[in-house]
């Protein structure tokens, strides 16, 4: 019954399909103008897509998805009926019937299977979310995207960034977050104060990373306060050597960026810009730390410690600090997360608001995302005069601002946005041109309802268009294997980063966290690396 992709280009009947889509009933007519595409790549179709407009079905050629996927089919001419059979589905029709079976089950389709011209038309949506498809529809565009489930794009086609590759673009950036607040991805707290064991376990790092298909990492050099770098301005991290102040027998980052560059991939120094202390005990920590230096600087929240963004003075050391790593060494990154303003909790800056409010701004959250807007020009400004050709970008919150709280916000229902609860204006860093780059964490599947994947990378994607902002997409391989929606398979991740693919604003994928990517949840390293295009490795998972 199993029949090769390649003759199912010689059979008499062309199956075709149809999809159920969410636009106004059209004519047949208008629907001749919808343009298919499948993995990125345009496919073309011998018969015309039309709408049935009674039952609201636009239907199209099944033989466009199945040779691209390699499906197994069989068409029946005595019974007029087709079998497709994908790994572990089998889908059986036959014309004029308004139900289908599935491995045996029936399963009732929104309307009957139909012939046109001598071809087999059945609903689209139905089998393709069979076969493990993802089918979007874009009412302006009038294009159907389908995105397959088990199947790498295909060399060749056209991804929208101008390389002719279909394997994620050589060019995009492919990175993971290499954490190292409390330890988490590098180095291992078994490897503090051990300077052997930290480089061998960042060369490690590096390799498998590497290995997987990644360009680039995002190393936090700053995780509180401190430095994983020689500086005159911030003591030595615990983390690097075990005390606060307490410097290692080298230089972790320009050990870090040697190793990096040996290997072609580039290196951004990643900084917590606000976050003072992990706690409120201080006396361990150094008498050069931030908090002992200018108490009158730090505000406490829950159980963590901030510097004061509303104090100038404040802000320019945070800027200081960052430019010792730009002017003294070969970084080709500065990156900025979402450590602002507290998302929750209070923060008593009632008293800086009347000292510090030279321009009579009127309420304090708009006077507080005047001042991570002042910080976020400045030291944009300070970056490219200094060292133009170092990157600047920053990653916020997911969500910039709900639909229901403005009208140009993302159609999500998040509880926390990071214009209103981190006091982020993302939106007037793009306008402005302060950032090189935007990688908004957008930490949801194809399928959480509150605040969907598509839905943000389609608002962020616009919020970029005609801009010279950067816009790459930060994802969550953390997640894999929760209970959250969507992340049971790992194929949620690939399918996420083929849906950038169908936008030329998306420039890259960031992954959090490097730890995570390497513990091979649910299979993700040989998905990744058959995405990427990779050879296969010998890392264990």
């Amino acid at each position: 019954m199993n029949v090769c992709k390649r003759m199912v280009m010689f059979l008499v009947v062309v199956l075709l399909l149809s999809i159920s889509t969410m636009y106004q009933p059209a004519s047949a007519q208008s629907a001749q103008n919808i343009r298919i595409f499948l993995d990125g790549q345009e496919i073309n179709s011998d018969v015309s897509p039309y709408v049935l407009p009674k039952v609201n079905l636009t239907l199209v050629p099944l033989r466009v998805i199945i040779e691209g996927l390699g499906a197994a089919v069989d068409w029946n001419q005595t019974s007029k009926s087709v079998t497709i059979t994908w790994p572990e589905t089998a889908i059986a029709m036959t014309i004029g019937q308004k139900y289908a079976l599935v491995n045996g089950n029936q399963v009732p389709l929104d309307a009957s299977v139909d012939s046109k011209q001598g071809r087999v038309m059945v609903p689209l949506r139905f089998v393709g979310e069979q076969l493990g498809l993802q089918v979007n529809w874009d009412q302006k565009a009038y294009t159907i995207s389908l995105l397959s489930a088990g199947i790498s794009p295909q060399p060749g086609g056209n991804n929208g960034n101008g390389d002719g590759s279909n394997n994620g673009g050589s060019q995009d950036l492919k990175a993971a977050w290499v954490s190292t607040i409390y330890n988490l991805d590098w180095p291992s707290s078994s490897a503090v104060g051990n300077s052997a064991k930290q480089q061998q376990e960042y060369i490690n790092l590096l390799d498998e990373l590497q290995g997987m298909g990644l360009n680039s990492v995002f190393v936090q050099v700053r995780p509180s306060a401190d430095a994983f770098y020689i500086s005159k301005l911030v003591p030595w991290s615990k983390y690097i050597s075990g005390a606060s102040g307490k410097a290692p027998d080298y230089d972790p980052l320009a050990f870090m960026i040697e190793e990096t560059h040996k290997r072609g991939m580039t290196f951004h120094a990643w900084f917590n810009p606000f976050r003072a202390n992990t706690d409120t005990k201080i006396d361990k920590l150094d008498s050069t730390h931030v908090t002992k230096q200018h108490p009158e600087w730090i505000v406490q929240s829950g159980n963590l410690l901030y510097i004061n963004p509303g104090i100038p003075e404040a802000r320019q050391h945070i800027i200081d600090t960052i430019m010792e790593v730009v002017d003294n060494y070969d970084i080709d990154g500065v990156h900025l997360d979402d450590y602002f303003y507290p998302s929750n909790g209070v923060f008593n800056d009632d008293v800086t608001f009347r000292m510090y409010n030279n321009n009579h701004i009127a309420t304090i959250p708009d006077w507080r995302r005047d001042n991570i807007n002042e910080f976020v020009r400045q030291l944009g400004e300070t970056i490219h005069r200094d060292k133009p050709q170092v990157s600047y970008g920053i990653s916020p919150f997911g969500v910039w601002r709900n639909k229901a709280m403005d009208a140009t916000g993302s159609d999500t229902k998040a509880g926390v946005t990071a214009y209103d609860n981190m006091y982020a204006d993302v939106r007037a860093w793009i306008t402005h041109g302060w950032i090189d780059y935007v990688a908004p964490q957008i930490y949801w599947s194809l399928s959480f309802s509150a605040a969907r994947y598509d839905t943000l990378v389609d608002w962020w994607s616009n919020e970029v268009k005609g801009t010279k902002v950067k816009l790459y997409i930060g994802h969550s391989p953390y997640k894999l294997g929760t209970t959250e929606a969507g992340w049971q398979n790992a194929q949620e991740i690939i399918n996420q980063l083929k849906y950038n693919k169908l936008h030329p604003e998306v420039s890259g994928d960031l992954f959090f966290s490097a730890k995570d990517l390497r513990k091979n949840p649910l299979g993700l390293i040989p998905a990744l690396q058959a995405y990427y295009g990779q050879a296969s490795s010998s890392i264990a998972s």
